[in-house]
């Protein structure tokens, strides 16, 4: 089934997408994170059955499904590494230990965005970037899991925009930490929460056969299929419970496919293929089954100079 969380009056509203591609509201949820104990399904059904509130999904105001108490974020996708290597060094080729751990970094859960809501500019960034990503999100808690645990653990997926601000992050990244701030202001999900069973019949290979894109003011800029992962979600999800645990509503991010950034794609075609986006500049990405976003880039703040500490003599 299909969850998504609209915005009304009185604040999120969970519905669940019908055979018509109406929604139909789950009576008193807002949140989507407690019900991935079990309880999803028979809360859905009931509504389905009493269709109490029933709303044109064209007529919904459509929010992130979920806010993530975490978000870490892999790299899964090998021809997306071996293009982004080349900004760097045009002879590089991705190093070894790509595929001896799916390594991620932590991301800003408070940057989570609704699938269609407008993104500022990073302050003082002249190199904005779009990340296309799939998002696997945890359903039950869980420790030092094997691949084969983690698995059972996966309640769901969800489209994922990893907006990125490439000089901030490139700058901070040469002191060998980050990214961080390059990665802090905004992240969009796409509108529907897809339970794991949904996807079962796609499964393919490291992953499931879904087609991935995203365009740019209506031109496609870069296509991938999910199935190109190098790593399996249950793999991200073992290893990210290695000596610590993931709780319900976690997101694990498969990192950007190939063709799904501009940093990719000025690695592999120089720096004047694509212009960075700016402000009136229109972002969209979809997957098969998932959905998508839709967001418009728009103007940001400047940053408040900071300046490290002196000691006076």
């Amino acid at each position: 089934m299909k969850i998504v969380r609209r915005n009304t009056a009185s604040g999120p509203q969970l519905a669940v997408v019908d055979d018509r591609g109406d929604l139909v509201d789950l009576p008193g949820e807002r949140d989507l994170i407690p019900l991935l104990d079990g309880r999803l399904t028979a809360v859905a059904e009931a509504a389905l059955r009493d269709r109490a509130t029933v709303t044109a999904e064209a007529d919904a105001e459509l929010l992130a499904p979920l806010d993530p108490p975490t978000f870490r974020d892999f790299s899964t996708f090998p021809e997306h590494t071996a293009g982004i290597v080349k900004l760097f060094d045009p002879a590089a080729t991705v190093a070894p230990e790509f595929y001896e751990i799916p390594t991620f970094y932590f991301s800003n859960p408070y940057a989570i965005t609704g699938p269609t809501a407008d993104v500022p500019v990073p302050p003082n960034s002249v190199a904005f970037d779009f990340e296309l990503e799939v998002a696997a999100v945890v359903g039950r808690t869980g420790r030092d899991l094997t691949v084969d645990e983690a698995a059972d653990h996966l309640a769901g997926y969800l489209v994922l925009n990893d907006f990125s601000a490439r000089d901030v992050q490139f700058h901070e990244m040469t002191l060998k930490l980050g990214p961080a701030k390059g990665k802090d202001t905004a992240t969009a999900l796409g509108q529907y929460f897809v339970t794991a069973d949904e996807l079962a019949p796609r499964a393919s290979g490291s992953s499931f056969d879904l087609r991935m894109e995203v365009r740019v003011n209506g031109k496609l800029v870069g296509s991938d299929r999910l199935d190109h992962m190098a790593w399996t979600f249950p793999a991200l999800a073992a290893y990210a419970s290695r000596g610590t645990e993931i709780r319900p509503g976690d997101l694990l991010g498969s990192g950007t496919c190939q063709g799904g950034c501009l940093a990719e794609l000025w690695g592999r075609h120089g720096r004047d293929f694509h212009a960075p986006l700016a402000p009136g500049d229109v972002v969209e990405t979809s997957v098969e089954l998932l959905g998508g976003t839709r967001n418009r880039v728009v103007d940001g703040v400047k940053a408040h100079p900071i300046e490290p500490f002196t000691a006076q003599s």
